[in-house]
């Protein structure tokens, strides 16, 4: 996709998982790259596989849920680059619990602090350089934020509040030549254990197991460039994902026993 050559792209939540891989993709397609996450070494490690590939790129150590830092990160890659053209919010994280079990209610707000506020904050001090641009915005959401899932709820309130958000920004930017594309994954292997929060607030581990197709981290950041790179405004990952929405209108029941089934696996 050589759209995206010397094109400046943010990515957060780069670190990792689909947002390290799509940046190895844009990496490859001579991208100017600005990676964003908490680990440093990571970040580090990444930019050097980066620009083994021929791309530019710079680490910025980045926590989203802290406005300031996300400033910081949207001038840092002024001063570096002078533009930007695609904000690519990809930062998240997880918390699995079932609400009567909770302990204690701050992974609520953590939880939408990281995946929601920080891609309000990104998005906000990007803004005005994307409208100069005519650039692009992205939020990679997930399958949760169209239908909730059980054990889930901090997160799947947080990735509906996320599309509410740019879904509302779409048609309030409409006549800027800025475009809102929301990229919905669904079950992705990383090839690492989940790091999630649990009902009491401390970090556990999660085992990636679950039934049925699972996609690669390869094939995800092909899909989602695609859309990117053709501007959609949305690109749902899997072929379930296109069909549950469309099921939850019709047979809500059906789709409460779908979900309940595919969280016990």
């Amino acid at each position: 996709m050589t759209i995206f050559k010397n094109k400046v792209v943010i990515i957060t939540g780069a670190s990792s998982g689909i947002g390290r891989q799509m940046a190895l993709d844009l990496a490859e397609d001579g991208a100017w790259l600005v990676l964003a996450a908490r680990s440093l070494d990571k970040l580090n490690s990444l930019e050097d596989e980066c620009t083994q590939l021929g791309a530019r790129a710079i680490s910025v150590q980045t926590d989203v849920s802290d406005e300031n830092q996300c400033k910081a990160l949207i001038d840092a890659t002024i001063a570096e680059f002078d533009r930007i053209d695609i904000l690519i919010n990809n930062a998240g994280i997880t918390a699995r619990n079932r609400f009567d079990e909770m302990q204690v209610l701050w992974p609520f707000e953590k939880v939408m602090q990281v995946n929601y506020l920080g891609s309000v904050y990104c998005s906000y001090y990007a803004l005005p350089h994307l409208k100069k641009s005519k650039g692009q915005l992205v939020g990679v959401s997930s399958m949760t934020g169209k239908v909730g899932v059980p054990n889930r709820s901090a997160y799947s309130a947080s990735k509906f509040a996320m599309v509410g958000f740019f879904d509302a920004l779409r048609v309030e930017l409409a006549d800027s030549g800025v475009s809102v594309t929301v990229t919905y994954p669904d079950f992705v292997e990383t090839g690492s254990r989940l790091e999630s929060i649990g009902p009491d607030g401390n970090s556990v581990k999660e085992a990636f197991k679950r039934g049925g197709k699972v996609m690669g981290v390869e094939e995800a950041s092909e899909i989602m460039l695609e859309a990117i790179a053709q501007r959609k405004r949305e690109s749902i990952l899997s072929t379930r994902g296109k069909f549950t929405p469309l099921l939850k209108i019709l047979f809500p029941n059906l789709v409460d026993r779908l979900v309940q089934k595919a969280a016990n696996k």
